[in-house]
């Protein structure tokens, strides 16, 4: 497969994703990609690695954006390669997106002030997906993931997206931006709030605070099909968990239909 990564010349001063890393990623990534297809977006600014993955079946327009979690890439092999290699086979087409990231060893709360660049990203995949047919766009995402994808959904609400999918979502913060239970209160699409019986205590001290987000919406369009699920045994990157992963997020994606 011929992939060449594009980064532009010119760096704003203002950008703060590790783009060395994220090009030693795409490197790493591009000829090790044995389903799907490497593409580049940019999203105004610069060129960043995705991977998509046709729905096999041929006459669907439903789609996936997926959200990677803290300082990964969009084919890590926990949660994110399953879901962008399995749910095509249900359906779902599926356009994981190299997210911002920083060093190795930096803590959640440092990646604050990387949320600018999001909008930017998650924008550049819809579009991306409406020019090539997309017809219906869930955004799915783990972990730091999670955070962006209820973050972009809060604050910039586009028409496509029709489900949102938060895999190990911690609760507060004392950053809004990375605020779940907070942002999940401005979210007006069905939501799956989906997390592990062992899943880390940040995930597992606020799942009754994240519900009773979801629960507070009064638009009927949000609440519908919204529901909060904790599957048996699993932590937080569903290791050995791949098939239940799979399959639960399949089923509540086919309640959308």
């Amino acid at each position: 497969m011929i992939f060449t990564i594009i980064l532009l010349l010119t760096i704003p001063i203002t950008q703060a994703s590790d783009l060395a890393k994220e090009k030693r990623w795409a490197e790493q990534l591009v000829d090790a990609i044995f389903d799907g297809e490497a593409i580049t977006l940019k999203d105004g600014e610069l060129a960043f690695l995705a991977i998509y993955t046709p729905s096999s079946n041929s006459d669907s327009t439903d789609t996936a954006i997926i959200l990677h979690g803290l300082g990964v890439h969009p084919d890590w092999d926990q949660v994110i390669r399953p879901l962008r290699s399995g749910l095509p086979e249900n359906g779902w087409g599926t356009l994981s997106l190299q997210m911002p990231v920083l060093a190795n060893g930096v803590a959640y709360e440092e990646y604050a002030p990387l949320f600018k660049e999001v909008p930017g990203r998650i924008n550049a995949g819809i579009n991306y997906l409406k020019q090539n047919g997309a017809k219906r766009i869930v955004i799915i995402s783990h972990s730091l993931g999670a955070a962006m994808g209820a973050y972009y959904l809060a604050t910039n609400p586009p028409d496509l997206v029709t489900g949102f999918v938060g895999i190990g979502m911690s609760g507060g913060g004392k950053h809004k931006e990375m605020n779940n239970v907070a942002l999940l209160k401005s979210v007006h699409v069905p939501v799956l709030d989906l997390y592990g019986e062992n899943d880390l205590d940040s995930v597992l001290a606020s799942a009754n605070a994240r519900k009773q987000s979801l629960e507070s919406r009064k638009s009927p369009a949000s609440s519908q099909n919204s529901m909060q699920i904790m599957v048996p045994d699993a932590d937080h990157f569903f290791d050995g968990q791949n098939e239940a992963l799979v399959k639960e997020v399949s089923i509540w994606l086919q309640g959308l239909k």
